[in-house]
């Protein structure tokens, strides 16, 4: 028993370190303000949660997202804030429903409903939030922020045709972007994901 928690703190350990590594590749989307770049580092925490519970998905969120704030710490840990609380959203969601039935369909399930949900979290997080706290703790002002927007989406002119034009598709776009790249990685990781799944449920029968 002792082996097999060690195992899946080292697998949460490893996925957390390439999270983070992942974070430094971002890519920009010509619609969207500068500062709202695509990365796939949540891919590590779906595969984390698929194969060890959305818990340890979870878990994987929060370790990148420490990594990234102490080694390229530039937004006082806010921008970090809002990678972690959205991913939870996502990977937990995504997780929770692949636990209930393992297979592809529901993995695809999973990840669609994840997607929505945390869509539509960020946008409510980013309102109350995210920028407020920009604002209050980097003295980033919101008009600013929507000022950016309007630049490239002449549709934005305040901050809830920001988060309707600007913070909502981007996630969806984000989302969308992970599962497209979970579901195709998953006939190579599929034979890991239910080999450590079989292993956690042995752990938590034993405890």
């Amino acid at each position: 028993m002792r082996n097999s928690k060690l195992n899946i703190m080292t697998k949460t350990a490893i996925l957390s370190v390439i999270g983070f590594l992942i974070m430094f590749i971002e890519v920009p989307i010509p619609i969207f303000p500068s500062f709202l770049k695509i990365d796939v580092s949540d891919l590590p925490a779906l595969v984390g949660a698929f194969a060890l519970g959305p818990v340890a998905g979870i878990i994987i969120e929060l370790i990148k997202n420490i990594l990234h704030g102490i080694f390229n710490g530039q937004t006082a840990f806010i921008g970090e804030l809002a990678n972690f609380l959205v991913g939870a959203i996502f990977v937990g969601v995504a997780g929770a429903i692949y636990k209930r039935k393992k297979t592809r369909t529901n993995a695809l399930i999973g990840l669609a409903t994840g997607t929505i949900i945390m869509s539509i979290g960020a946008s409510i997080l980013n309102y109350f939030v995210i920028l407020p706290l920009y604002e209050t703790v980097l003295h980033f002002p919101i008009n600013a922020v929507v000022g950016m927007g309007r630049a490239v989406n002449p549709a934005i002119k305040n901050l809830n045709t920001f988060i309707v034009f600007a913070i909502l598709p981007f996630n969806i776009i984000k989302g969308v972007v992970a599962s497209v790249i979970t579901m195709a990685v998953y006939k190579v990781v599929s034979p890991l994901i239910h080999k450590e799944a079989e292993n956690v449920e042995a752990v938590q029968n034993k405890a």
